[in-house]
């Protein structure tokens, strides 16, 4: 396995950045800008005891870089199949304060074949908006494709994964339900798992969870984001080390 270069070539970028406390996050051409979910999964998941962190489906590297800026100790691998997304994670890798210890790969995960497993695994997995407008044949197979990759994703994961390590996800409350149940069936158990509002009005929209491999209790949480036209205090003890007006 080949370390990132830090030394960026001449290339070009068109760029959105975002900027965090401690490191900003370019978009380049990758189509994928920064959003709530994966803020609040980066801010959620827990630290690993060696360090080793696997982040499947890096986009352009936010949860990687999260985990570095968290976990002083953490080495992180993040790989992504597409292309772009590996251009703008590997500036944003580059111009962080932890180049050291990110390491990025332009590979499918399914075919991945790691050197060692990890202690703990990140992943904003695709998902097929319900609410989007389509015939309900081709909702009915997006969604049977969508569970086929799912079935992979949680088998491999499980492969990748040390035997005390955990793996933590977000995914909006019908899919994540679904992919729990998905996950139940393949000898997963449900460690941690917090139900997010968007507002106290509204009802539960996303699922973080944390999957273990070992038999566990679960522990139950609750998020609500926006409280009285601001930020709720909870979602600002979440996530204060990394927005730069909180």
């Amino acid at each position: 396995m080949n370390k990132f270069e830090t030394i960026m070539k001449n290339e070009k970028f068109i760029t959105k950045g975002f900027k965090f406390k401690q490191f900003c996050i370019e978009d380049g051409e990758s189509g994928m800008p920064v959003s709530t979910d994966g803020i609040m999964l980066g801010a959620w998941v827990q630290s690993a005891h060696d360090g080793t962190i696997l982040d499947i489906g890096t986009g352009t590297g936010l949860l990687a870089l999260m985990c570095a800026q968290r976990f002083s100790d953490a080495q992180i691998t993040a790989v992504d199949i597409e292309l772009t997304a590996i251009d703008a994670a590997r500036q944003n890798f580059a111009q962080s304060p932890w180049p050291e210890r990110l390491w990025l790969l332009h590979t499918d995960v399914l075919s991945y074949t790691p050197s060692h497993l990890f202690q703990r695994i990140i992943c904003n997995p695709p998902y097929f908006n319900s609410g989007e407008q389509s015939k309900q044949r081709q909702r009915a197979t997006a969604r049977h494709t969508l569970t086929l990759r799912h079935n992979a994703l949680l088998q491999r994961c499980h492969q990748l994964l040390e035997d005390d390590g955990k793996a933590s996800f977000v995914l909006p409350t019908s899919e994540g339900e679904q992919f729990i149940e998905l996950a139940l069936s393949q000898s997963w158990y449900l460690s941690r798992c917090c139900q997010v509002q968007p507002s106290e009005k509204k009802p539960v929209h996303r699922l973080l969870f944390e999957l273990a491999k070992q038999p566990c209790d679960t522990r139950q949480s609750h998020l609500i984001i926006h409280s009285q036209g601001g930020y709720s205090d909870d979602f600002i003890q979440l996530t204060h080390e990394f927005y730069l007006k909180m």
